[in-house]
């Protein structure tokens, strides 16, 4: 992995686990080949562990099972210290039950936004690779860089454990808002 990856690796890390004071201690190592590490199949080069030794953070050698999805080969997955899923950053945009996902771009996966689960495995934030419907509602595709530092995160679609929407950023006026405003509703 290039040091710009790990840069936008460990940056996501901060921003999805709260900051570095609740961060545990993990220990970067190199694999020298492919290797299946708790069920995950971890392609050669850095993958960080826990101190307990349990697999913090790979980047997966081919498709695999993440939470309740399937996520494209070179994505870098990352779990909780109790070994369920946290967050994956995408190799490429994909379909992730249904929606299409902002993933890497050129430079590979940590140039992509940070797709969110919750513990049970569960898709809890997905960034809109395009403007998409998302259960009736028309919500904004996630923009770049530049979108989430000058929007306050970006255009993030958000939803409850049980699947339904909470939040996205309007495609287009509904329900009495105007495109650009942030939709939410409640369980």
């Amino acid at each position: 992995m290039r040091p710009h990856v790990i840069f936008a690796v460990m940056l996501c890390a901060l921003g999805c686990a709260g900051g570095e004071a609740s961060r545990p201690q993990s220990t970067r190592k190199t694999l020298d080949s492919s290797v299946q590490i708790q069920g995950y199949p971890c392609d050669k080069g850095y993958a960080w562990f826990y101190a307990d030794g349990r697999l913090e953070r790979c980047s997966v050698s081919r498709e695999t099972a993440f939470g309740e999805v399937q996520v494209p080969a070179r994505s870098i997955i990352n779990l909780q210290q109790d070994g369920k899923p946290q967050f994956v950053l995408l190799s490429h945009d994909t379909s992730l039950l249904g929606y299409a996902c902002k993933g890497g771009g050129p430079l590979g996966p940590g140039e992509g936004a940070s797709t969110a689960f919750y513990p049970s495995g569960k898709l809890k934030v997905c960034w809109l690779a395009s403007d998409q419907i998302v259960q009736g509602t028309p919500c904004k595709a996630a923009g770049g860089f530049f979108t989430a530092v000058f929007h306050h995160g970006g255009f993030d679609t958000e939803f409850y454990e049980s699947g339904k929407l909470k939040s996205c950023t309007l495609s287009k006026d509904y329900a009495g808002l105007r495109g650009g405003q942030v939709f939410q509703q409640v369980p």
